[in-house]
């Protein structure tokens, strides 16, 4: 067993399983937690000599985040990735309640609570660190994908705000890592595939360069870190340009057919 413990979701694929790869080769325990199914029980993780535990939960709920914690089995959480997320595509009209429930379940109500849990003891301990994965869509009016933009918006705004009310705790840092268009599974499961402009881009970016850029940030305890020079224009772009033109070239990325 190491001496440190990290729990890492939304990590059986894309970022947070890159930033699983990056954890256990930093030597830490490994808890990590998807929603979908991972490849082996180790993750893929075995060779980094860490101890890993596998957990396929749902996250957009109360009673799923206790699960996880409660597997953890009282261990001190060292770190803390936050990475679980999803998307929704389409027109929101043409969403069911249910579909875009779960994502703002997930992406808020399931993170926050997480994050309310395990920040309580770190603060208690005034040592730890915790990684959020926020996106740059938070800056960017995301027609149809509406309901996931929003929702990153609010992570992008509440940890921020989370970090000034922790800054008399020197010992725990939290960072936000805001991505932008990354070549994950997120496209297909978000309904933003081939017939989307952004889902048949070619050009999406390395989630293993993404999670080296949050990683690189959480070690060096930065309050957040765009990823992508091109990511970090769009951000600055966003406190400039009218909302509404924002929201016109996001429709030309995510609307069904916009590929053609």
């Amino acid at each position: 067993m190491a001496s440190k413990f990290a729990i890492i979701t939304g990590a059986s694929s894309g970022i947070g399983a890159e930033l699983a790869k990056l954890a256990a080769a930093d030597g830490y325990d490994l808890l990590v937690v998807a929603d979908t199914p991972f490849a082996d029980a180790s993750a893929g993780l075995a060779s980094f000599g860490v101890a890993v535990d596998t957990l396929e939960i749902d996250l957009s709920t109360v009673q799923g985040v206790d699960q996880l914690l409660d597997r953890a089995g009282g261990r001190q959480v060292d770190l803390l990735c936050a990475n679980a997320g999803h998307g929704l595509g389409h027109a929101f009209l043409d969403q069911p309640l249910s579909d875009w429930r779960h994502v703002i379940d997930t992406n808020i109500t399931g993170t926050l609570y997480l994050l309310q849990k395990v920040l309580g003891q770190m603060v208690a301990r005034d040592s730890g660190k915790i990684l959020v994965t926020g996106s740059i869509a938070g800056f960017i009016p995301g027609s149809f994908n509406a309901v996931y933009n929003g929702t990153k918006a609010f992570v992008d705004n509440f940890t921020e705000a989370l970090r000034n009310e922790l800054k008399d705790h020197k010992g725990v840092t939290l960072t936000t890592l805001m991505p932008g268009v990354t070549d994950t599974e997120f496209f297909d499961r978000a309904g933003l595939g081939a017939d989307t402009s952004v889902g048949a881009d070619d050009n999406k970016a390395d989630p293993a360069k993404v999670a080296k850029d949050g990683w690189k940030a959480l070690l060096a305890g930065k309050g957040h870190i765009v990823s992508g020079f091109s990511n970090k224009l769009q951000v600055a772009a966003a406190g400039i340009v009218p909302q509404s033109f924002l929201a016109e070239q996001h429709r030309k990325m995510a609307e069904p057919g916009s590929a053609q």
